[in-house]
């Protein structure tokens, strides 16, 4: 029972980490509107900050609380400097996206922000000192409790109060609560609001160096610290409702509790219990623990889906452009094999994407569980029963058509960014068990030793390939002006009056989120065929992302979207990771620039983003 109670407060104590980042990332949605993928980056600074502060710097400071205390503070001091710095190059120029764009725009954030601290910090990992007067520990019940975490734990339920204070008692917190319910009337009433949002934004961002600050007496800074803190952040923002300080405080203490428990009872499935939770929370209340029902956001002015160009003759030309890149990647030699095949699989995953947001406006934070789910089914059949290439890729679409089919009837009560959130948990699940499931998936280790494809049959799985994805951008374009396609566009513009007209929106959706996946399940497989091998980061967050880069950076509503985004996609991180040390930091600021002057991708280049009201019945919504 000590140790169990032990294990309580150190989930009490995570919580308190989990709860500085929570506040900050619902404080800047609720009144920007923004989902900062990159708060985790903020959090890493004010880390790697403090942790060179105190050992490289002034070392001295490090035998003094009072000057180890204030490294921390100056820590989520410039981590709030670089959130003002954010704000008015980025997130300004983003306010006026949908949460995807915004989503992948701050993605690019990371990914500068990342390679900026691995050239100032350097690659290593940094092992700050305990924290002076706090290194003992508390015995409990025969067990023992680290004496810096009870501070932790205590400065959690601190935070909360004082934030609560200044949101409700001053003058400043008003008028943010009033940005969070209704900007347009604030704005009306000769109140700028533009000051008011970077304060925000340097609140939260600061908020999140703290909480990288008060992590180093247990635990070293180093530069995974942002990837493995922000999605248990949207975690713990996304259960306890979007805008919510409060709902954070308790979706924190939920998580970390479950983190806690997990650790203690069933350690191999702790990640998959802490996404489950948040799951099973946004199943009961889509919004929510604490969050506003959700309703029809204002959307950006979305044109019709184009398919560009618009002859037979064009497309055929497009086609054979396709297939003499191919043949030029052939040529090239096996790098030049590996990379084409790259391209296309990718290209063939951001159309099982786009066939359901351009079409449906579904929006997924977590596609590649389904190419993960494509990916190990083929290689478990092959290597379990000796299936041949075929069955094996016909296993793993089934596979991934099969837990789609679950996971849809789940996630689309949602919209928006609950959505996109609930998908991500649902797909960290997913990554989670192939993870941790060692006996089945290989652990870290992943499945190895392939033979779906001989190596004297490369050529011919890379021309079918290219077929494939010809075939499937024929399908996009044929499906966009089918019946229901159009019924699709129609539920996602102006869903009232599709429902009104009798149209069948949700069996609709549901079909083209199933379909949807089991495309993403083909690509995993050819995947698998491909490579050999399979490992869980086929699953991961930063594959899904990878789908989303490739349609928004050709374009989502542009039928050779895809296309063009895969080439660029593959060709950069190809290219530039031979040529540059720091290839992820300049890919990321293409992608930001590509998201503020051109948001609708290359395709779409001369577009700017417009805010229109949506008439339905006479009257604005």
């Amino acid at each position: 029972m000590s140790l169990f109670f032990i294990q309580i407060l150190n989930g009490l104590s995570y919580a308190t980490t989990l709860f500085l980042m929570a506040s900050g990332l619902t404080l800047i949605f609720g009144v920007t509107r923004m989902v900062n993928f990159a708060h985790g980056s903020f959090f890493m600074l004010g880390a790697l900050l403090t942790a060179h502060w105190v050992t490289a710097w002034f070392p001295a400071w490090s035998q003094s609380p009072g000057l180890y205390a204030l490294a921390m503070l100056l820590g989520a001091v410039v981590a709030a400097l670089a959130g003002a710095l954010a704000e008015l190059l980025l997130l300004r120029r983003m306010r006026s996206a949908p949460e995807i764009y915004q989503l992948v725009a701050t993605f690019g954030l990371t990914l500068a922000m990342h390679d900026a601290m691995r050239f100032a910090f350097g690659p290593t990992e940094v092992f700050a000192p305990r924290f002076p007067g706090l290194k003992g520990s508390v015995e409990i019940g025969g067990e023992f409790f680290p004496l810096w975490q009870c501070v932790t734990l205590v400065l959690g339920p601190v935070v909360w109060l004082l934030l609560h204070g200044l949101l409700t008692r001053t003058l400043w917190g008003r008028r943010v609560r009033a940005a969070t319910q209704d900007p347009e009337i604030l704005g009306a009433m000769g109140v700028n609001p533009a000051p008011l949002m970077l304060g925000v934004v340097m609140l939260g961002c600061g908020l999140a160096g703290l909480g990288g600050a008060l992590q180093l007496p247990r635990e070293p800074a180093h530069l995974q610290m942002d990837m493995n803190v922000v999605v248990e952040t949207f975690v713990v923002v996304v259960t306890g409702g979007l805008g919510s300080v409060s709902g954070a405080f308790g979706a924190a203490v939920l998580i970390g509790l479950v983190h806690a428990l997990g650790v203690s009872l069933w350690p191999q499935a702790t990640l998959v219990m802490v996404f489950l939770t948040m799951a099973a929370v946004l199943i009961w209340r889509p919004e929510g623990l604490r969050g506003q029902s959700t309703t029809a956001p204002l959307r950006e002015a979305i044109q019709v889906f184009r398919r560009w160009p618009t002859s037979r003759t064009a497309h055929l030309a497009l086609a054979l452009v396709m297939l003499a890149l191919w043949w030029a990647a052939q040529s090239s030699g096996d790098y030049g094999q590996s990379v084409a095949e790259d391209a296309l699989i990718l290209l063939l995953f951001g159309l099982s994407l786009q066939l359901m947001m351009a079409l449906g406006g579904l929006v997924s934070f977590g596609h590649a569980a389904y190419l993960g789910l494509g990916a190990y089914g083929a290689a478990l059949t092959h290597l379990k029963w000796g299936w041949s290439f075929f069955p094996a890729l016909a296993a793993g679409v089934f596979f991934a058509g099969a837990v789609a089919g679950v996971f849809g009837a789940l996630v689309l009560r949602s919209r928006g960014v609950y959505l996109a959130m609930l998908s991500l948990a649902l797909a960290q699940t997913v990554w989670a068990g192939l993870t941790q499931w060692v006996a089945l998936s290989g652990g870290d280790n992943g499945l190895i030793g392939l033979q779906l494809v001989a190596p004297n049959q490369r050529a011919a799985l890379g021309l079918g390939l290219v077929m494939l994805c010809l075939l499937a951008i024929s399908g996009l374009s044929a499906l966009s002006q089918s019946v229901w396609g159009m019924g699709l566009q129609a539920g996602r513009d102006a869903p009232q009056r599709a429902q009104a007209s009798g149209l069948s929106l949700a069996r609709w959706r549901y079909q083209v989120f199933v379909l949807s996946a089991c495309l993403a399940g083909l690509a995993g497989g050819l995947w698998a065929a491909a490579k050999g091998a399979v490992f869980p980061s086929v699953a991961s967050v930063s594959t899904s992302v990878d789908a989303l880069l490739v349609i928004l950076l050709g374009g989502l509503h542009h039928l050779w979207g895809a296309a063009v985004g895969s080439f660029l996609l593959t060709w950069a991180g190809a290219e530039l990771g031979r040529q540059l040390e720091y290839w992820h930091g300049v890919l990321g600021v293409l992608i930001m620039l590509l998201m503020v002057l051109s948001p609708q991708g290359v395709l779409g280049w001369r577009w700017t983003w417009r805010r229109h009201p949506v008439h339905v019945g006479g009257t604005q919504s």
